[in-house]
């Protein structure tokens, strides 16, 4: 190729010496794009493995703990089939609020490097604020994550006992949210927890 054509050989030796303004922006926006494109790609997948079941009692703590009261309601087991499992009722579909759960999560951590909650005597003797916590969470998001399936609008009548259907309907009208009267639906309330409803 040298012997036919002397020159295009020192062209593409001085562009690559000393590339122009044009071609060094346009590989820094390819390079800029794919690498995006994997950052992206890797980011999301690493994100939803953290949203599996699998993931979430991947630890003793939650594994030995509330996963073994959540297999006992029928948000495991029921006669529809449907199952909401650990990120169903923890972490938010919408992607901000889901990233800012992340966040939270990742801190919660804390307790299992540091074994403050490493045992199921632990666990026992911080549930009434690790319930405590994540209720206010559900509260004050107006219990989004049980609206992802559950809806006031949604409810029939017909299909619903007349007692919990009035109770329901009360509850919308009162502008309570689920949490509010579903404490202890898919894990064990904390031996410290009172009703307030039973203690006027």
């Amino acid at each position: 190729m040298s012997k036919e054509n002397p020159g295009a050989l020192r062209r593409i030796w001085r562009f690559l010496r000393k590339p122009s303004a044009k071609w060094s922006l346009l590989t820094l926006l390819v390079v800029g794009f794919v690498g995006g494109i994997l950052f992206w790609g890797g980011f999301h997948t690493a994100l939803e493995m953290t949203n599996t079941m699998p993931f979430c009692i991947s630890c003793h703590e939650m594994r030995d703990t509330v996963y073994q009261e959540y297999k006992q309601t029928i948000h495991y087991s029921n006669r529809t089939g449907v199952r909401a499992g650990c990120p169903d009722c923890h972490v938010p579909h919408e992607w901000g609020p889901k990233i800012l759960r992340k966040i939270q999560a990742s801190m919660e951590v804390w307790g299992k490097i540091t074994g403050e909650i490493d045992t199921p005597e632990k666990f026992e003797a911080k549930r009434m604020e690790l319930a405590t916590n994540e209720w206010n969470k559900m509260k004050s998001v107006d219990s989004r994550e049980c609206r992802n399936c559950h809806s006031f609008d949604g409810m029939s009548s017909e299909k619903q006992k007349q007692s919990n259907y009035k109770r329901h309907m009360t509850a919308k009208d009162e502008g309570k949210t689920c949490i509010d009267c579903h404490k202890g639906i898919a894990h064990h309330l904390p031996k410290e927890y009172r009703d307030p409803e039973e203690e006027e």
